[in-house]
């Protein structure tokens, strides 16, 4: 681009002042293109600025002073705009984040009071079954103390007067009295100690869904209650792939040829157990089940088999397992070959697995919905291995 304005000659501009180190001139001109001031001899035909964007230093500087000035006027703005939030927007803000905060309290403490009214309540409800379930155990044992307490008395009356028959009657005596075979009757008319279950305490009085949900809750909602746990890499069928940090396990068609086979390994079933067993206490884990429409989460016994295609390493389908499994929409609790269809319009996206061993318990639930899915109650031979079974894509440990 040719020079703006006139061309310069030698000696134009103004006076005295820094000069130009090649040419001795002062530096009255400004080089748009290399973004310094120059001489007119730097500006003119010869120079080394020929062709590029020049123009006068005071043309530069005057253009410079207006955009500071432009400068200015918006930073005066912005410092205006930002006084007046501070002094009307802000307090205002303030105001309204204590008064919503105070919402947010009594709210957090009115549905916390609700929710400890209607604990309060279910626990009084559950401890006076509780006591009415002890109670009539008790008055039903009293009873059965009663019955065969006249039992005893009655059963020694005839076995005396039977004694006492043959102690002082003689044969044609004895072959007289018919009282030996009424009273023979009569100890054959009292029945022998039967099995009730109305003299054993019902377990069951104490299955409260609200109970078991709000539990259920509290135990997954709290790190305290989770455990780490991690795939024993000993274990891990060879369709499956194992991540590093032993919690993801991803489905493979084809059977790896990388794994050494052992005695812990399954050598057919997609399966895999945990490093860490349980025995004894409470314990809980998740599950991220959300990308696999095929897979088992539950528990299984160390007696587990390992080798074969057959029902008795087959998760849920022996005595050793006891496990949550989807099929595409198909959900289902299987323990010992017996599956319980689990009417589940979606897959959950989260598994949380709580075993209560103390309780005989085993539980699954969603925590996204606070619902659960499935609860068991049974013996369980310790000690019991957290299990996994993927057949489609991949599910993690999540804690």
């Amino acid at each position: 681009m040719s020079a703006e304005g006139a061309e310069p000659g030698p000696g134009s501009g103004p006076g005295p002042g820094p000069l130009c180190p090649e040419h001795g001139q002062a530096l009255s001109w400004f080089c748009g293109s290399e973004r310094r001031p120059v001489c007119a001899a730097c500006a003119g035909l010869g120079g080394r600025c020929r062709g590029h964007r020049i123009c006068r230093a005071e043309e530069r500087a005057e253009e410079l002073r207006n955009k500071i000035v432009d400068q200015c006027e918006r930073l005066q703005l912005q410092s205006a705009a930002i006084t007046k939030y501070v002094a009307d927007v802000l307090p205002g803000k303030n105001q309204r984040a204590v008064s919503m905060a105070s919402a947010a309290r009594e709210l957090v403490i009115q549905r916390l009071s609700l929710v400890r009214s209607l604990c309060e309540s279910e626990e009084q409800r559950l401890l006076e079954q509780v006591h009415g379930e002890e109670e009539r155990a008790h008055q039903s044992i009293l009873t059965q103390r009663v019955h065969w307490a006249e039992a005893l008395q009655k059963l020694d009356t005839i076995r005396t007067g039977l004694v006492d028959m043959l102690t002082h009657l003689d044969d044609l005596q004895l072959i007289k009295e018919q009282e030996v075979f009424e009273r023979t009757e009569e100890a054959e008319g009292i029945l022998d100690p039967q099995e009730s279950e109305m003299l054993n305490f019902n377990e069951k009085c104490t299955r409260s869904p609200l109970l078991t949900q709000l539990w259920a809750t509290a135990v997954l909602g709290s790190l305290s209650g989770t455990e780490d746990v991690r795939i024993d890499e000993r274990t891990v069928s060879p369709f499956l792939q194992l991540s590093d940090d032993r919690k993801t396990l991803t489905f493979s068609t084809k059977k790896s040829k990388a794994c050494a086979d052992g005695p812990e390994r399954f050598d057919h079933w997609p399966n895999a157990l945990a490093a860490t067993s349980f025995q004894n206490g409470l314990h809980a884990w998740m599950v991220n089940v959300q990308n696999s429409c095929a897979y088992k989460v539950g528990v299984a016994s160390g007696h587990l088999p390992r080798k074969g295609s057959g029902s008795d390493c087959r998760l849920g389908h022996n005595a050793f397992s006891w496990v949550f499994s989807r099929y595409d929409q198909e959900f289902r609790f299987s323990h010992n070959g017996q599956h319980e269809p689990l009417g589940l319009l979606r897959g959950p996206a989260q598994l949380g697995v709580v075993l209560d061993l103390q309780a005989r318990e085993l539980l699954f639930y969603e925590p996204a919905s606070g619902t659960v899915l499935y609860t068991h109650h049974g013996s369980f031979p310790g000690p019991l291995f957290p299990v996994f079974a993927v057949a489609d894509q991949t599910i993690s440990i999540v804690r």
